[in-house]
């Protein structure tokens, strides 16, 4: 079988092309970074529709277009299952957290935590997770990126994918070093639109070639993959143990919990002047990114029925490659090449956005307010935060670099799961809970945290799961060890209420509280009132 498809120079020309395109628009966004806030929210200077579709274009990564595809391909009605998952998640962020966390916040997750407690605990405490989640969705894109350019450029060693990984790191550094979040906004607005308009006519393609009948579709996708009317089925990947009938509840618990936790998608509620551009922001992004997921079951099933289960699973991207052989099937070399640069803007964009979220959650959560106890001038902080961004990125290739080969939507769902272990349940308490104390958000977050990445690092996706015969590797991210024994890939049916129970402990076992601080935090989260003011020292 090739090691590549289409022509590796188109495929570079029109990935340098898209890269040039979004390196100008940044360019010109950096020209008005002047202060912190243009840096971290983007001068508060974009419509609810602008963040909208910024956010669609944050939160529809590789996971949503290469990993999703993928999975319907090769599983079906499961790998639907995440796009249900990733959809009806924004409910949550939407009814629970989008206008409360505008009104209260500044720039950053802590800022919402710390107003009526303790600032240097909280703060040390949420920048700990925001980093761990920031972390953990970044092995996603570049395990992303290393695939896709092994499909596109032939790249078949893992020294040369990692070699591609580190270009992509890189990249992804100086969007962020120059662009700030007004640069890294435009790009995402950008990225949203190209990539929803290309899986459309991608879409439409694939249903002319089946009389734009969609059960025509899915019988031919059962016929070619040798009459496996699981395809059609639920439970035909996680139905086959008990074992794996919890992991399908603990995945659906991570999904659905884990989008209001995300401090990238968090952050982006502040970049828009009120509360009521949040609220709009928010069902923008539920229509874009619920259009996307409807056209990833037609191009799941269609890549399944066109392009094969086995040259799917036998391409050097593995799962992760649906799209864009199913691109290179309908229109050769040159929708190949828009459709994977369009890959690649999505992952630049989502990876940027991820990078300065963290790097601002360091620098303005830990540097300015626990180290320099707020006596720190704005430009030192954003300093800060670019010198941050060059450590995360550089970690953020070395940990690709291992993940690399995972199904992509799958590494997303461990972002998820320790989002809504560690970030959900502080959110929640601290907004609604006027008994919520100090002691209790430092425990939510680091009893949620600790116990999601420990029964990561103990699962079979590290170590343990046997060699897949076709490809030669175990699906685990470590080969050839074996010191797994919690059973379940996704730690959520665990760790989520780990993470609210010690909140609750915590708080119950501390008798300080500020109800005095609740009050105004609750009349603040509903009106609006002060809310560019929303950070206090005491």
């Amino acid at each position: 079988m090739e090691t590549h498809v289409g022509s590796p120079a188109v495929n570079i020309t029109i990935f340098a092309l898209f890269v040039a395109i979004t390196l100008v628009i940044v360019l010109r966004a950096s020209k008005n970074n002047r202060t912190a806030a243009d840096y971290y929210a983007g001068g508060r200077a974009f419509t609810g529709q602008q963040n909208g579709i910024a956010i669609a274009g944050d939160y529809l990564s590789a996971a949503s277009f290469l990993g999703i595809a993928g999975a319907i391909a090769i599983y079906g009605y499961d790998g639907f299952l995440y796009s249900i998952g990733f959809l009806v998640a924004w409910l949550v962020a939407l009814l629970l957290v989008a206008e409360l966390l505008r009104n209260t916040g500044r720039f950053t997750m802590a800022d919402v935590l710390s107003f009526r407690m303790r600032q240097r605990p909280v703060r040390t405490a949420a920048a700990t997770s925001t980093l761990a989640v920031s972390f953990f969705y970044l092995l996603a894109q570049m395990a992303g990126a290393g695939g896709l350019v092994a499909l596109l450029l032939g790249v078949t060693d893992r020294g040369g994918q990692g070699v591609v990984i580190a270009v992509v790191g890189a990249l992804m550094v100086f969007y962020v070093l120059v662009g700030g979040m007004k640069g890294t906004t435009w790009v995402q607005i950008v990225k949203a639109i190209l990539l929803i308009s290309g899986a459309f006519v991608m879409t439409i393609w694939v249903l002319a070639q089946h009389d734009f009948n969609l059960s025509q579709l899915l019988g031919a996708a059962v016929e070619s993959a040798g009459g496996a009317a699981g395809l059609l089925d639920p439970m035909n990947q996680y139905g086959a143990t008990d074992t794996s009938k919890l992991d399908f509840i603990s995945l659906a618990l991570a999904l659905v919990l884990g989008t209001a936790g995300l401090p990238h998608v968090l952050m982006r509620f502040y970049t828009v002047p009120t509360a009521r551009d949040a609220r709009h922001s928010v069902t923008w992004a539920i229509a874009l990114i619920g259009l996307f997921y409807l056209l990833t079951l037609v191009l799941g099933y269609g890549a399944g029925a066109l392009v094969g289960q086995e040259e799917i699973l036998g391409a050097p991207g593995g799962v992760n490659s649906a799209a864009p052989l199913l691109a290179y099937e309908l229109g050769g070399t040159i929708l190949l090449g828009i459709i994977a640069a369009v890959a690649f803007a999505t992952i630049l964009a989502v990876v940027a956005g991820l990078t300065i979220t963290a790097s601002a959650s360091f620098a303005h959560d830990v540097y300015a307010n626990v180290i320099k106890k707020g006596e720190i001038g704005a430009n030192d902080e954003v300093r800060v935060a670019r010198i941050t961004a060059v450590v995360i990125g550089a970690v953020a290739i070395v940990g690709g670099i291992f993940a690399n080969g995972q199904n992509i939507a799958f590494l997303v769902a461990l972002a998820f799961a320790v989002a809504a272990s560690a970030n959900l349940p502080v959110i929640l308490y601290s907004l609604f809970w006027r008994r919520f104390n100090t002691q209790g958000a430092v425990w939510s977050i680091y009893g949620g945290l600790l116990t999601a990445v420990t029964l990561i690092v103990f699962s079979p996706v590290v170590s343990g799961k046997p060699v897949n015969p076709a490809t030669g590797r175990s699906p685990s991210m470590l080969q050839d060890v074996d010191f797994h024994w919690f059973p379940l890939d996704n730690p959520g049916i665990i760790s989520i209420p780990a993470g609210f129970l010690f909140g609750f402990i915590g708080a119950r076992l501390s008798k300080e509280y500020n109800a005095a601080k609740y009050a105004e935090m609750e009349v603040r989260s509903l009106s609006g009132a002060g809310a560019e003011k929303a950070t206090t020292t005491h």
